[in-house]
């Protein structure tokens, strides 16, 4: 159990007994200092606790353990695992390009000024979907927009391996159309195989990594 995760039980807990003791005993509260108190244990504590009950099941969301607990998500998990560095989720996810921990929300993020916003509303929408609605397929889950190279050059902007790259510098035009997305990294020719989930019956899976 993690610290924050104990704080908040000892907080709730707190909370339950003081609320139980002006259920019993509601005299307490005649004096100015028992006021003062219920109105911690009616109204600011169930209001923290809530606060830090929600900032810990969003930073919970972050994680690819969250993000795969979805049995059609499954198959993207294993794309992680196949035994081949031209998929570009494998080759980020065996390689340590991204956190493995939080590998689904580092790629997937925006990472414009209210990205993380608009993944968490984004995560909301596919909950209620897998709850309410109707699930698509794995093989035909899509992206809300095209992904934009930002995301990748996030990381990748300076990096020698990017800059230097034979492939990237054999066209005196491509770097600088990929740092304006006219050229898209994922674009065929490039890095075309993400997850590709449709074929995991044929493909070999690495078995290292935690």
């Amino acid at each position: 159990m993690t610290m924050p995760t104990l704080l908040l039980l000892v907080l709730i807990g707190m909370t339950i007994a003081l609320i139980a003791v002006f259920v019993f005993r509601p005299q307490i509260t005649q004096t100015q200092a028992g006021k003062i108190a219920a109105f911690l244990a009616l109204f600011a504590l169930p209001v923290l606790c809530a606060g830090m009950g929600a900032s810990s099941e969003l930073l919970h969301a972050k994680s690819t353990k969250f993000c795969l607990s979805c049995h059609i998500m499954k198959p993207y998990g294993q794309s992680l695992r196949v035994d081949d560095p031209t998929h570009l989720a494998a080759a980020h996810f065996q390689n340590r390009r991204v956190p493995t921990d939080d590998a689904c929300y580092s790629c997937h993020t925006n990472y414009a000024m209210f990205g993380g916003i608009k993944a968490k509303i984004g995560g909301l929408k596919h909950i209620y979907v897998y709850y309410l609605g109707t699930p698509p397929s794995p093989e035909n889950i899509k992206l809300y927009e095209p992904y934009n190279n930002r995301e990748c050059l996030h990381c990748h902007a300076g990096a020698r391996s990017f800059e230097e790259g034979a492939v990237h510098t054999a066209d005196p035009e491509l770097l600088p159309a990929l740092r304006t997305n006219k050229v898209s990294c994922i674009s065929s020719g490039c890095h075309e195989v993400v997850h590709d989930v449709k074929d995991l019956k044929n493909a070999k899976f690495w078995k290292g990594g935690s």
